[in-house]
C-alpha cells in the first residue's frame, strides 16, 4: 500500500469521532420535552407576561392557566380548579413546535406559589409549567405529599361498557375507565386520588376527582377502574383524560352515537300533536254548530214535465189489421 495512503485509514476513527460529537450537538440533540418561559417571574394582578415555549407539537393547540398550590417540579396539585380558567387563553404552535402569547396575570382562587400552567387540548397529552410570583395574592406552603410514591401507566386504557335503548332516547352516556398503574416510586400509595376529564373538540377537559380506595406497594399495580358519564344527549367524538398528580397520565378517544330516539319522538310529536288539535277543533266546532232536524236540507223536488199524447203512428207503419185497405171488404 503507498504510504501517501495509510494516513487518511489512520483518520477515520478521528473522522467518526468528529462526526459523533457533530451530531450531539445537532438538531438530535435538542429539547425532547416541552418548555415555558416568561418575560417576567414576577407581575401584580391587571398587568400581563409574554408566555413563549418550544419543544411542543407541531401546530399543536395548548392552553395557559394562571394556578396556585403548585411548582414546576409538582405540577398543579389541585388541578386546574385551582386555575384561572376563565382568564386563561389559547395558543397554537407553529410548524416548529414554538409559539409566543400575552398572558393576563390574575390571582387564582387558591393561594400561592403559582405557576403558568402550558397544556395540550388534544392528541398526546402534554404539559409545562414556569413559576410566577403574582403580586399581592396570599402564599401558602404546598401540602405534603402524603402518598409519597408516584404511579405510572403500565398498560394501555379502555373504556368498558355499551349504551342501551335509554341512552338511544338521550339518557347521559356512561362508562368505566379500565388502566393499570404501577407504583414507580419509593414509598406506598393509599387512596390516591385521581382526576377524570372529558373533553369535546376543541375545548379543555372538564376535570372531576375520584378516589381509589387501595394500596399501591412500591414496585406493585393494580388495575383502575373509575366511572366516566357525559350529560344527557351528548354526542359526538370525546376525549377521556386521566390525571394524577397534576400530570396526565392516560388518554382514550370515546365516538358517542347520536341519540335518534329523540329525533323520532319529536317527529311524532310534530305528526301527532297537529292531528289531535284538529280533531279537538273539529269536535268543538260541532258542539257549538250542531246539526238540527228543522235545518236538514230538503230532498230536490222533481220535476214533473208535461205529458206528451202519444201522436198516431203513420198508415205505413200500423199492423196490417188496422190498415185501411184491410178494413174495405
Amino acid at each position: 500500500m503507498p504510504p501517501a495512503v495509510r494516513p487518511t485509514y489512520r483518520s477515520l476513527p478521528v473522522l467518526l469521532a468528529l462526526l459523533l460529537v457533530l451530531a450531539g450537538t445537532g438538531p438530535a440533540a435538542a429539547v425532547d420535552r416541552p418548555v415555558v418561559e416568561l418575560s417576567a417571574s414576577q407581575a401584580g394582578t391587571g398587568g400581563s407576561v409574554t408566555v413563549s415555549g418550544s419543544g411542543w407539537r407541531p401546530r399543536a393547540l395548548l392552553t395557559l392557566l394562571v394556578c396556585g398550590q403548585a411548582e414546576p417540579k409538582r405540577g398543579v396539585t389541585g388541578g386546574t380548579n385551582s386555575c384561572a380558567n376563565a382568564d386563561g387563553r389559547a395558543v397554537t404552535t407553529d410548524a416548529e413546535g414554538r409559539f409566543r402569547r400575552q398572558l393576563p396575570v390574575v390571582e387564582p382562587p387558591v393561594p400561592c406559589p403559582c405557576v403558568v400552567h402550558v397544556a395540550t387540548v388534544t392528541g398526546a397529552g402534554a404539559e409545562a409549567d414556569a413559576a410566577l410570583r403574582v403580586a399581592g395574592h396570599a402564599v401558602e406552603p404546598l401540602p405534603a405529599d402524603a402518598a409519597g410514591g408516584r404511579l405510572s401507566l403500565l398498560a394501555d386504557t379502555r373504556l368498558r361498557g355499551s349504551g342501551g335503548l335509554l341512552t338511544w332516547f338521550g339518557s347521559p352516556p356512561s362508562r368505566t375507565l379500565v388502566v393499570t398503574v404501577g407504583n414507580v416510586g419509593t414509598s406506598p400509595v393509599r387512596d390516591p386520588v385521581f382526576q377524570v376529564g372529558t373533553s369535546h373538540g376543541v375545548f379543555a377537559p372538564e376535570w372531576q376527582d375520584q378516589r381509589w380506595r387501595g394500596t399501591i406497594r412500591p414496585g406493585g399495580k393494580a388495575r383502575i377502574e373509575l366511572p366516566v358519564e357525559l350529560a344527557a344527549g351528548a354526542h359526538g367524538d370525546y376525549t377521556v383524560s386521566l390525571k394524577y398528580g397534576g400530570k396526565v397520565l392516560a388518554e382514550h378517544p370515546w365516538g358517542v352515537g347520536r341519540p335518534w330516539g329523540v329525533t323520532l319522538f319529536w317527529a311524532l310529536v310534530l305528526l301527532v300533536v297537529p292531528a289531535a288539535l284538529l280533531r279537538a277543533a273539529l269536535a268543538v266546532v260541532d258542539r257549538v254548530h250542531p246539526h238540527r232536524p228543522g235545518h236538514a236540507a230538503r230532498p230536490a223536488r222533481r220535476v214533473r214535465l208535461p205529458a206528451v199524447r202519444k201522436a198516431p203512428a203513420p198508415p205505413w207503419f200500423a199492423p196490417e189489421s188496422d190498415r185501411p185497405e184491410a178494413r174495405r171488404p
